[in-house]
């Protein structure tokens, strides 16, 4: 996840985008109002960032709403009382999914997925195609050990006595928590940031104005580099991930014997902690106010910076932070 890497991907996310604007422009007729429900909409577009930039697949989920990955979102998302059950033992008690496993009750989405990535992948080594996407990234991993420090460097095609030291079902999983993980918190990320913009019309032109500057600046390009100079818009992020952290809670494990300061509580070696993201971000003792939405509370100092982990923090903190 170097610039370069993210600079590289950065072509495909922009080409996802369009197909969202062109939607949304098809839905408006010249002087037209129309409701949209915002989470379908950037969820959808979510999907479709992930299909491109993690599977290499190209799909138009708001012209094709049947394809592969939507049906794999709606199994994970499967409000049944089975799934319910799974999905809280892999938090409250993971040593049960071994056993699950065994009984033969496996999940549909992962196996899903696994199909996907195997199809791919062979297709990609088949044909000897390279693409700027995670997928390509885990393959060059698989078949040459390592990733190219070189951020020009895609190639994944493997030397005549290369091993794999990835498996393909590695690869699945990993690209299956990407989605998992990315999915939900990109859609409500972007919902919770327009349903807070569209309250504050001040902040709304706020920010219409620093895109505008930063585009003007890139020769109105919407480039890697243009997005870096959107100062203000980071700003609304920031509050958003604040307000609304994408994961309400942190789930960590102590790693030595911990005496908590003024107190007789030792927290011993291997205990399960959960931290509150949800409580921390909106205790009025480090953000004051913490319900007002305030994009330049960060720009003032009006927080305590140790509070603030909307992506937890030291050598566990989530990548998506980039």
């Amino acid at each position: 996840f170097t610039s370069g890497k993210l600079k590289g991907m950065f072509g495909t996310v922009e080409i996802v985008a369009d197909k969202m604007v062109n939607y949304l422009n098809e839905q408006l007729a010249e002087g037209d109002v129309k409701e949209f429900e915002m989470k379908h909409v950037m969820g959808t577009y979510a999907i479709d960032v992930i299909a491109s930039l993690f599977f290499g697949l190209e799909i138009n989920s708001f012209l094709e709403p049947n394809n592969e990955i939507l049906n794999v979102s709606r199994k994970v998302n499967e409000p049944t009382f089975g799934s319910v059950v799974r999905g809280t033992c892999q938090f409250l008690y993971p040593s049960l999914e071994k056993l699950f496993i065994r009984m033969g009750w496996r999940e549909q989405a992962p196996n899903m997925m696994r199909q996907i990535v195997q199809r791919t992948i062979k297709m990609r080594e088949e044909q000897n195609i390279s693409r700027k996407d995670m997928l390509q990234l885990l393959m060059q991993l698989r078949n040459k050990g390592e990733i190219s420090a070189d951020d020009n460097d895609w190639s994944a095609k493997a030397g005549n006595d290369a091993s794999k030291p990835m498996s393909i079902e590695t690869i699945a999983s990993n690209l299956f928590l990407f989605y998992v993980a990315g999915f939900e918190t990109t859609a409500s990320g972007i919902s919770f940031t327009a349903f807070e913009l569209a309250q504050q019309p001040a902040a709304l032109e706020k920010v219409q104005r620093d895109v505008k500057q930063a585009l003007e600046k890139h020769d109105n390009k919407f480039t890697y580099e243009a997005i870096q100079d959107m100062k203000y818009l980071e700003l609304c992020l920031m509050e958003t991930t604040r307000k609304y952290p994408g994961l309400p809670i942190l789930n960590r494990q102590c790693t030595r014997d911990y005496p908590l300061p003024d107190s007789n509580l030792v927290i011993k070696e291997g205990t399960p902690i959960i931290i509150s993201l949800f409580g921390l971000h909106r205790d009025a003792n480090y953000f004051p106010d913490p319900m007002l939405w305030q994009p330049e509370r960060f720009v003032n100092q009006n927080y305590d910076p140790v509070a603030y982990m909307p992506f937890g923090a030291g050598p566990r903190h989530c990548i998506a932070q980039r």
